[in-house]
């Protein structure tokens, strides 16, 4: 058995090969890998080598923590739209756990303070990640990001929920100071709740991952170097080698734990208590509340029988519900957000020369599609996408340099495009036909020689121009170069001074030229036959 023990200890060669990439990528790539989502917090973290400085001006930070709830919901309201009780309950939270961290700092911890971990609950796209990131990027704080369905009771391929601290002490440029008063975000958590199974049976796979976060979330130390993984085994003996001395522990007292899902089933569980506790006129106006007012009533045995675990809950005390997104939420969204999803597309096309214009009605109509695609302010960059992947493949190759998105155009793209490079080639078109004007005018007041374009040999022209992509003016020059020569010799023949440029001649200039020369000479011929015949010579 202790071999087999031992065995199952060694990784296996996937195993150490991904632990080796990760180690490589952590240590010789830069600093932005992470296995975590989220990237950076932009909590002033810098790559420039001097981390001293930055670290300890982190910590200035937070002794000078002087946040307000409203301000930092103002703050909120900048990037995030409605989800005003939300912002408001996280703010107060917010600042009451830092305002305590800014006193432990000092010295001055209260004895028996509760931390506010907070649960957010609501469906997907409400912008429940955003406010969480933003808050840390306006505290400035390290902040992590993970799914809870990556973790089992066991962990896997070497990582466990200890990670996320961890993964903390990375971002904080390997600062164990500032990983411990960081925020970890654990989304999807309603996926490890123990649901009942058709047989009324529980699904115990979740309870595993519940009990390891109950320890991050009170209280705890964890290792920055994990004892399964042999990259950061790897790099604790190199550091040793190199007389550095080896890391420590994180302690998890003043790590902000927030989690979050959307929790589809629990409503029904709200109803079904309020309907039991309640009789008549209240039961029915309990029955008529829509799904967001009745997550607000949510309470501890909801999330108990939901499937979590009473300790796991009580770590949770502060409860945060995001509504659904309306039509009206979505359409302000795009219009006064600061991450408005249409900056991005004003400079996707900027980047060709290209300005976009976005009519009220227009973003209406693309708030109005994306409540259709049910995944909240997610939906709108699938409305844009599906709406302008073709205006991005089609005008950065043509000369149309503005356009409006309007109604039309989000309800009928391919149409609205079609018309708007019809409408770019006509007015080329016109362009071209008054170069072309340009051009006979000036020959003809240069050489006092006429040519006229006909309608067919204009049309002929332009389609080439177009087609080919040159340029009329260069068109013009390579294929009349040499007409004020020959043109210049047929009048000299026959008194010629108004020449026809028919599509035959717009074709093939040099050709038509040719025949004209050659019967201009025949002419000439002629006429003199006709003079010598007049005038007959005598001896």
């Amino acid at each position: 058995m202790k071999n087999e023990d031992k065995k199952k200890d060694i990784p296996s060669p996937e195993e150490f090969q991904k632990q080796l990439s990760d180690f490589m990528k952590q240590n010789f790539s830069g600093m932005g890998f992470s296995p975590f989502g989220g990237g950076a917090s932009g909590n002033k973290e810098s790559a420039s080598g001097n981390d001293e400085e930055t670290k300890q001006s982190s910590i200035e930070d937070l002794l000078k923590f002087d946040y307000r709830p409203k301000g930092v919901k103002a703050y909120l309201d900048r990037f995030v739209i409605q989800q005003d009780e939300a912002k408001k309950v996280l703010s107060v939270a917010l600042c009451d756990h830092y305002h305590h961290v800014r006193l432990a700092l000092e010295g001055k911890e209260a004895p028996n303070y509760a931390k506010q971990n907070i649960i957010l609950v609501g469906p997907t796209g409400v912008g429940k990640t955003y406010l969480i990131r933003s808050v840390a990027d306006l505290i400035g704080v390290p902040f992590v990001k993970a799914d809870a369905t990556k973790f089992s009771e066991t962990g896997y391929v070497g990582s466990d929920v200890e990670d996320l601290i961890r993964e903390l002490y990375r971002r904080s440029d390997n600062d164990l100071k500032r990983a411990q008063f960081g925020i970890v975000y654990l989304d999807e958590v309603d996926k490890i709740a123990m649901s009942q199974n058709s047989a009324g049976s529980r699904d115990v796979s979740g309870r595993g991952v519940q009990t390891n976060l109950l320890k991050l979330m009170e209280e705890t130390d964890v290792s920055v170097r994990s004892p399964n993984d042999m990259a950061s085994q790897i790099q604790a003996m190199m550091e040793s080698q190199k007389g550095q001395k080896a890391a420590s522990t994180i302690n998890t007292k003043h790590v902000l734990f927030i989690v979050s899902g959307a929790f589809d089933g629990l409503e029904p569980i709200i109803r079904r208590r309020m309907s039991e506790a309640t009789i008549g006129f209240a039961s029915s106006r309990n029955g008529n509340q829509k799904e967001g007012e009745m997550l607000e009533q949510v309470q501890t045995k909801d999330f108990i029988e939901f499937g979590f675990e009473p300790e796991f809950v009580g770590r949770l005390p502060v409860r945060v519900v995001c509504n659904p997104l309306e039509v009206e939420d979505l359409f302000h969204i795009l219009k006064t957000s600061e991450g408005s999803i249409i900056r991005q597309y004003e400079q996707d096309f900027a980047a060709y020369g290209i300005d976009i214009l976005f009519k009220p009605d227009g973003l209406r109509r693309i708030a109005e599609m994306a409540v259709e695609e049910k995944t909240g302010a997610r939906g709108l960059m699938t409305v844009c996408e599906r709406v302008f992947r073709n205006f991005k493949y089609e005008l950065p190759s043509s000369d149309v340099k503005r356009f409006e998105v309007t109604r039309e155009v989000v309800d009928c793209p391919a149409e609205q495009l079609k018309k708007l490079l019809a409408e770019q080639s006509q007015k080329e078109r016109e362009v071209a036909g008054k170069i072309l004007d340009e051009f006979v005018a000036r020959f003809e007041e240069s050489h006092e020689i006429q040519m006229v374009i006909e309608e067919a040999g204009r049309r002929c022209l332009i389609d080439h121009s177009l087609t080919k992509g040159i340029p009329i003016r260069d068109l013009w020059l390579e294929r009349f170069k040499d007409y004020q020569f020959g043109l210049k010799l047929i009048e000299q023949n026959t008194g010629q001074k108004k020449f026809i440029i028919d599509e035959a001649a717009a074709k093939d200039p040099d050709k038509r030229l040719s025949d004209w020369v050659v019967a201009s000479y025949r002419e000439k011929e002629t006429l003199a036959e006709n003079v010598d015949q007049k005038n007959p010579e005598t001896e």
